[in-house]
């Protein structure tokens, strides 16, 4: 009876290390043995997110084997655009242009926060990165957060780092990062 009492206990412990191992995202806990699709549906703050990435065809893609890093845009950020610009491009008709500004976020390698500060600093403060969707962004730092600067001259902040799926990591960002026009 005290092996199994220790068992479970120790169950208990490393569920909940696994948990301090990857934070909370909106509000959900994000498994490091799922897929960045699997995680983000249960994230409260990405619901625009999940809707664009369904309406792009993307899900399949996104489930994949990767290696994929997302800077995945909050609901906020998808807030601040113009009135009207999502359900503009939530259209069928506009899958073209949502897969192309969604494909924009995501890079085809796993990189960690501390990688992309070190690329960063290599580059005197200043990295490009070049995105599946064709867009080449600038990452950069602002104290110790990271940044990304879009296409137009926008400027996302990475708000939360590093959180781990079975097929990359996502980097939550508040503002949406458009190609350059």
């Amino acid at each position: 009876m005290k092996t199994m009492r220790m068992a479970t206990a120790i169950l208990a412990l490393s569920t909940v290390a696994a948990f301090a191992e990857n934070p909370m995202v909106g509000g959900a806990p994000m498994y490091e043995t799922k897929n960045i699709v699997e995680n983000a549906v249960n994230s409260a703050d990405h619901t625009t997110l999940v809707a664009a990435v369904q309406a792009a065809g993307l899900v399949e893609t996104l489930s994949g084997a990767g290696p994929f890093t997302v800077f995945a845009p909050t609901n906020e950020a998808f807030a601040k655009l113009p009135a009207g610009t999502v359900d503009t491009l939530l259209k069928p008709e506009n899958k073209d242009q949502l897969t192309k500004i969604l494909t924009c976020h995501v890079v085809a390698a796993n990189a960690m926060s501390d990688a992309i500060g070190k690329m960063i600093a290599d580059d005197a403060g200043m990295h490009p990165v070049k995105t599946v969707g064709g867009c080449e962004f600038t990452a950069m730092m602002d104290g110790d957060k990271i940044q990304i600067k879009d296409g137009q001259g926008n400027v996302a902040t990475v708000t939360i780092a590093d959180v781990k799926q079975s097929n990359g990591v996502i980097h939550v960002i508040d503002t949406v990062l458009l190609p350059a026009m």
